[in-house]
């Protein structure tokens, strides 16, 4: 077996992802809230061995194996003699991996449109035994021998029912003729239904946090429930739910860190200041707007999610602009994209004050609200003081019309 070390934005045409998915998660920085877990030098890896069975597979048949490991992924590979294969690594910590089944040896770079044959699940310390319960396929194969993937199976029926509801809201949002999505009615009612699965996926993520304080996937799954933009308020009790052995493994430790670092932006805390260069080069400070209510929209011109919200942000705009409001646009776009950013300004109508560092996802201001996916909002009050936060379709003119009265 031959091993090979890339670096994440590498070759291999599959990412490994987490087992616990959050189907909402819009633009995605390459990094969740908290982020990956680095590998400090010294740490002692854990080796795993994987023996699978499928079918009666031989060559020119393969199986390849992704994970991350620090900053790096990993791609193995092995042969299939009779449909009997065999694995193995070194993770620091548990860790999300995809075996993949490469029918026809055709490597790991597969033709335009083409799919793998791919099974997720989590590597750790120890033996894990796979068998296929389709005899040319390792998709529905069930794995055994292991605690944490054991757990994700009980986790993953719990989520079945909403997920698949997730994934039915999506198929007909994407089936919808184009002038229907674009119509604010119609975000606005999909954003809706997407509020109401998301809140009943997190609380049966809460649930089996709070019932297995002992597992290693509360502990990631505390990840997922981070989202885009985690509420500290939320998760810290969580998180001092869970055992003193998962808090003092690498990964609790700097999550904890990370929560401290959260309830800096944390709905009722002060929001921090900072100034970055309008399209003309001039300085626009978040403090010169004291005495406004004032949203900051973290985004991009790339963003198409965020190209979606845009109208209900002129709609708002427009709407409470007399009223000691306005809206701070930070645009998380690369230097090589300004000239997009000033086109869609333009052609988006974003009448309101508009800045960037122009430096993709280490935006200091994004970097000092933990921003980790866009779009995403602030509102901050006369004082500068945050009130809310991810307001967005009618939430955002909701909290608007509370504050002003309706227009």
């Amino acid at each position: 077996m031959k091993k090979i070390f890339f670096c994440v934005a590498a070759l291999f045409p599959f990412i490994a992802t987490a087992q616990i998915p959050n189907s909402f998660s819009p633009n995605k920085a390459p990094a969740s809230v908290f982020k990956p877990t680095p590998v400090p030098v010294g740490i002692p890896a854990n080796k795993f061995i994987i023996t699978g069975k499928i079918g009666d597979l031989s060559a020119p048949a393969k199986v390849y194996i992704v994970y991350q490991v620090g900053a790096s992924q990993v791609l193995d590979s092995a042969s299939i003699t009779n449909g009997n294969f065999l694995l193995s690594g070194e993770v620091p910590y548990p860790t999300t991996a995809s075996i993949l089944l490469d029918h026809k040896g055709q490597g790991p770079n597969l033709p335009k449109g083409a799919k793998f044959d791919a099974l997720n699940l989590y590597v750790d310390k120890g033996n894990i035994t796979v068998t296929g319960t389709d005899n040319d396929s390792i998709a529905t194969a069930k794995i055994t021998g292991s605690q944490i993937n054991e757990d994700n199976s009980r986790l993953a029926a719990r989520l079945s029912s909403v997920n698949a509801r997730i994934k039915k809201l999506n198929t007909e949002t994407i089936a919808a003729p184009i002038e229907q999505q674009t119509s604010i009615e119609f975000q606005n009612t999909a954003q809706a239904k997407r509020k109401a699965l998301q809140t009943e996926q997190e609380g049966i993520l809460k649930t089996f946090v709070k019932g297995n304080p002992n597992s290693y996937l509360s502990l990631l799954t505390l990840i997922s429930l981070g989202g885009p933009s985690a509420d500290p308020a939320v998760i810290e009790p969580l998180y001092n739910g869970l055992s003193d052995s998962l808090k003092t493994t690498l990964a609790g430790k700097l999550m904890a860190n990370s929560i401290n670092g959260l309830k800096a932006v944390a709905i009722g805390n002060m929001a921090p200041d900072f100034a970055q260069p309008d399209a003309a080069g001039l300085p626009i400070k978040l403090s010169s707007f004291r005495g406004k209510y004032v949203l900051i929209d973290f985004w991009a011109s790339w963003c198409g999610p965020c190209r979606l919200e845009n109208p209900n942000l002129v709609r708002a705009y427009n709407k409470y602009k007399g009223k000691k409001f306005t809206i701070l646009g930070v645009s998380l776009d690369p230097e090589e994209k300004k000239v997009d950013w000033l086109t869609v300004i333009q052609f988006d109508g974003l009448t309101w004050p508009q800045v960037s560092d122009l430096k993709y996802w280490n935006n200091a201001a994004a970097a000092l609200y933990f921003v980790r996916s866009i779009p995403q909002n602030f509102l901050i009050d006369p004082t500068g003081k945050i009130v809310a936060k991810n307001l967005r379709g009618d939430d955002l003119d909701n909290k608007l019309a509370e504050i002003f009265g309706k227009i």
